[in-house]
């Protein structure tokens, strides 16, 4: 089974910088019922694409990271790339068309981090 790492907000920076290649990190709730779906879809994305790596962030245990990126809504997703903030990730559910958001995404300069 593909490995979704958790991470909170006293590891999150420390292991981004860690991490080599495209990282993509999505904000989750406990309550949330998009989150989990998104979570599945993730998990056979990296069944396919060991080429990038993704973290988990519960919103309700890192409010701090929550504020730094102005999470407005759950699930989110950001992009890194090499350690460093690329680009909130829009995308439809889908494990294709989420690896393509980041393909694409990755074709574009870097965002200025929030």
């Amino acid at each position: 089974m593909p490995i979704i790492l958790k991470i909170d907000e006293f590891i999150f920076h420390h292991n981004l910088q860690d991490t080599t290649g495209p990282a993509l990190v999505f904000f989750t709730g406990i309550h949330c019922g998009s989150c989990h779906h998104l979570r599945r879809v993730l998990e056979k994305m990296l069944e396919e694409h060991l080429d990038i790596t993704v973290f988990e962030v519960d919103a309700g245990i890192s409010p701090s990271l929550v504020n730094e990126y102005a999470i407005f809504h759950l699930p989110s997703m950001l992009l890194f790339n090499n350690g460093n903030f690329h680009c909130y990730l829009h995308s439809e559910p889908l494990p294709q068309k989420i690896y393509a958001a980041i393909q694409a995404a990755l074709q574009h300069p870097p965002e200025e981090e929030p």
